[in-house]
């Protein structure tokens, strides 16, 4: 038998076993609070089913999944540099750099800043009106 038959066999099995036992020895005591479908520690709001939030949240996981992704591309590269030799240091170059251009065009856009810009506080000046010279 080959491995990646017993691989089918063995985990659907194992999967079966670990299921049963959980069903059967695991403590069932269901309260309130955990057959609530708000599990992040936020009190439901009743009568409400959407809760406005910021396009912000993602957005910033879109780079922050960009940027995870420039890490794994330039992991192999690092692996195998003295194999690539400067052909592909310059192409890992260029891809950098083209990343770093992206980001710095993310932070002059403001889409890494997790507060709405409408909200921020602003100052404004208060003039005092000079005083008048009246000679009468």
């Amino acid at each position: 038998m080959s491995a990646l038959t017993i691989l089918f066999i063995f985990v659907p099995i194992l999967v079966a076993i670990l299921l049963l036992l959980n069903v059967l020895l695991a403590a069932h005591r269901p309260d309130s609070e955990k057959v609530t479908p708000y599990e992040c520690g936020f009190s439901p709001v009743y009568g409400q089913t959407r809760a406005p939030f910021s396009i912000q949240y993602y957005l910033v996981g879109m780079l922050f999944m960009v940027f995870d992704i420039e890490i794994l591309l330039f992991y192999p590269l690092a692996v195998t540099l003295y194999q690539v030799s400067t052909y592909g240091f310059w192409i890992g170059v260029m891809f950098f750099t083209v990343l770093t251009l992206g980001f710095v065009y993310e932070l002059g856009k403001g889409a890494l800043y997790f507060t709405d810009q409408r909200s921020a506080i602003t100052t404004f000046s208060v003039e005092r009106p000079s005083p008048s010279t009246s000679s009468s």
